[in-house]
């Protein structure tokens, strides 16, 4: 299914949506390839009765193929590079796959990698079929023959841009390659980690050295015969820290559970989307689910063992206010005019325990709970006087780029307990207890 991104898109001119790949049998993009290279393997020969399958996997793939093996009465023995998270490798073994760990920073030539592994278990094995998914034609064909059509029917033909993360290549090419068959306009845009070699290879054609990242699933430190950079017009890198970051946003702001190669290929998607016109619509893959990355991508102690946990104090205003869920909540305020009983209704169905004053959209004073007690333990008609009478200094104003170290320092040197936040929707309101529960990883 194509979902609506709402949340995260605020700005953004054109629709953004994610093509939800999760809903597959093995719960990812991956069962899409799978089961087209085993077809096409029996239709030639290459996979007998009772053989097994050997891949190297990070895990999607592999899955995929233990699914068919499970069905159609083969075995299966897997290698996995040892980033991978620990979920992956306990789902291959649960359907009875064999999962051999491989060291992740080798070489792909070197005889540990797990590239080098599978072929050496598919060589020296007797009726094995090694799919090889970056090298198999039928990897990109089964995008070009299925993913492909499925985005150009869902979206009535109207797809002007399309994002995924850059893995083995088959994704992006298949779907670029029908997409621009129908429609030559259609941008194809690839995510790439920091640390992966095809951003510098698309852009000068040198085959640089790759380096380690954590982001599970995407780049390479080699280009795989599936990988056609033709289809291609862009290539956006991204850090572990902004893909883990947007992963746990899109799971939070969305209620889209995946993982770091998601946050990549969105992070990647609303860079491009900064451009888009009013009538566009871009469409980001989403490969997987979230799931397979509790023990990572949502585990505070291992990202933080791991320097992938943002600071809390970085985070900006317009950012508290997504996390916190009340950009969209209409100020509450009062007039400077209006009776202090007017104050005492408000804090009451609001259930707030103070308000800013405003004059013509201006901040010109703030009143506090305690400040109206005060006034009705005085009796007689306190409550009627106006609130100008009483009213104590406006809330400090910040713009949404405004950081919470900025803010906390505001708060700590001011008497109130919030900052009012400049939107293009106009002003909103921080509370201490906004920000106490921001920067300490908890939401509402």
């Amino acid at each position: 299914p194509l979902v609506r991104m709402n949340r995260i898109t605020r700005g953004i001119r054109g629709t953004l949506v994610a093509k939800m790949e999760a809903f597959n049998p093995g719960g990812s993009v991956k069962d899409r390839i799978a089961i087209h290279m085993i077809d096409a393997a029996e239709r030639d020969g290459s996979l007998r009765p009772g053989g097994t399958i050997v891949e190297c996997t990070s895990g999607n793939t592999g899955l995929g193929l233990a699914l068919i093996a499970c069905v159609r009465g083969y075995k299966a023995v897997f290698t996995m590079p040892d980033k991978v998270a620990e979920e992956k490798s306990k789902l291959l073994r649960a359907f009875g796959a064999e999962v051999i760990i491989c060291p992740t920073a080798v070489k792909p030539d070197d005889p540990r990698s797990y590239y080098s592994v599978a072929q050496k278990i598919s060589d020296e094995s007797e009726n094995t079929f090694y799919p090889n998914q970056y090298f198999n034609e039928w990897n990109p064909h089964a995008h070009y023959a299925y993913t492909g059509p499925e985005i150009w029917q869902d979206t009535d033909g109207k797809v002007t841009h399309f994002v995924a993360g850059m893995g083995t290549g088959g994704t992006i090419s298949g779907i670029g390659k029908y997409l621009k068959e129908q429609n030559p306009e259609v941008k194809v845009i690839g995510g790439d980690p920091v640390g992966s070699l095809y951003k510098e290879y698309f852009e000068t054609g040198v085959l640089a050295e790759a380096n380690s990242y954590k982001t599970e699933g995407i780049g390479e430190d080699m280009i795989p015969d599936t990988m056609d950079f033709s289809l291609i017009d862009q290539v956006i890198q991204v850090g572990d820290i902004e893909a883990f970051t947007m992963a746990q946003r899109l799971a939070r702001e969305e209620g889209i559970l995946s993982g770091s190669s998601a946050g990549t290929a969105v992070c990647a998607a609303l860079e491009v989307a900064q451009t888009m016109n009013p009538g566009d619509l871009m469409v980001v893959l989403i490969p997987d689910t979230g799931e397979r990355y509790l023990s990572k991508v949502y585990d505070e102690d291992w990202l933080r063992r791991n320097g992938l946990i943002e600071s809390s104090l970085s985070l900006t205003a317009g950012e508290i206010l997504d996390r916190r869920g009340t950009r969209d909540h209409p100020l509450i305020s009062v007039s400077p005019e209006s009776e202090i009983r007017v104050a005492v209704e408000l804090m009451r169905s609001e259930e707030v325990s103070q308000i800013p004053v405003l004059a013509d959209g201006i901040p010109v004073g703030s009143v506090r709970e305690a400040l109206i007690i005060e006034q009705m333990l005085l009796g007689g008609n306190e409550l009627e006087r106006k609130i100008s009478e009483i009213m104590e200094d406006p809330f400090p104003v910040v713009k949404e780029g405004a950081t919470a170290d900025t803010i906390f320092g505001m708060l700590a040197n001011h008497p109130s307990a919030a900052v009012l936040v400049k939107t293009p929707d106009g002003l909103r309101i921080i509370t201490k207890y906004d920000m106490i529960h921001s920067v300490s990883g908890r939401r509402s």
